[in-house]
């Protein structure tokens, strides 16, 4: 059956507070939220890495009740935080680095020991397959991405996001042409395993987003699933058909 909640209910709604919040930098956006299944079941740490176009009025609490089913499904689970364009210390490459700092934060955790994989979700793809492509992959069980913004010449060729690419990079291609390379998932090979989750009616990034990813990416560890429906939120909201795609997706790097 098809759902069909507004999706500002779903970014608008919040779980119950994470187990605690800890900080891997100075800045009050560097911090992850942990929350700790009553039991684990799985042996991996999911490392979620929220969406909202890299804008500061998207921040992790519209991911809340994403990572909490994570955590009710038997994952340990960090919810990282980062400096997003417009804020001190944001934009390219402050964003970046501290997703990469966050990572090896929650590395050291000692309540998250278990191989960390990656959930973005929309920019949040963006940034964990930026990560894939690092050094820092190296022990990660993989990256799965919703709806992620993964072609960014294309995106900011396109609207998507309207001005959200550009303002994120410092401009259009021609004006940042090192940032786009830098950043731009489409040129950056995945070092570990990539799996892609994307509505084929998402309004918002367009399917064909993970689409030019894959068909640029022809790795055995790199698989696309398109999801029938479920909109570019679906993906983030348990309540919605389309999460079970997100949880098998995970429970497929954990086997």
């Amino acid at each position: 059956m098809a759902n069909h909640r507004d999706p500002s209910q779903v970014l608008d709604e919040v779980a119950a507070p994470p187990t605690r919040t800890t900080a891997y930098g100075d800045d009050p956006a560097q911090v992850y939220d942990v929350r700790l299944p009553e039991r684990v079941t799985r042996t991996l740490t999911v490392v979620i890495v929220h969406g909202g176009f890299w804008r500061p009025e998207y921040d992790r609490k519209h991911a809340s009740r994403q990572a909490q089913a994570f955590a009710d499904a038997g994952y340990p689970t960090a919810a990282i935080e980062y400096r997003r364009a417009g804020m001190p210390g944001g934009g390219w490459p402050g964003t970046a680095d501290d997703v990469a700092a966050a990572i090896a934060a929650v590395r050291r955790d000692p309540d998250l020991a278990h191989p960390p994989v990656l959930v973005g979700h929309s920019a949040g793809g963006q940034l964990v397959a930026w990560a894939a492509a690092q050094p820092l992959a190296h022990g990660l069980r993989g990256i799965v991405t919703l709806a992620g913004v993964l072609a960014l010449r294309h995106g900011a060729e396109t609207g998507v996001g309207g001005t959200a690419i550009t303002d994120f990079l410092g401009g259009w291609p021609t004006d940042s042409p090192d940032a786009y390379a830098a950043a731009d998932p489409l040129g950056l090979t995945p070092g570990i395993p990539a799996l892609l989750v994307h509505a084929r009616d998402d309004d918002e990034v367009p399917f064909d987003q993970s689409e030019r990813y894959a068909a640029a990416h022809h790795a055995p560890n790199l698989r696309l699933t398109p999801v029938a429906s479920g909109g570019h939120y679906g993906l983030i909201d348990p309540e919605n058909p389309a999460f079970a795609q997100v949880l098998a997706a995970v429970d497929l790097l954990a086997s």
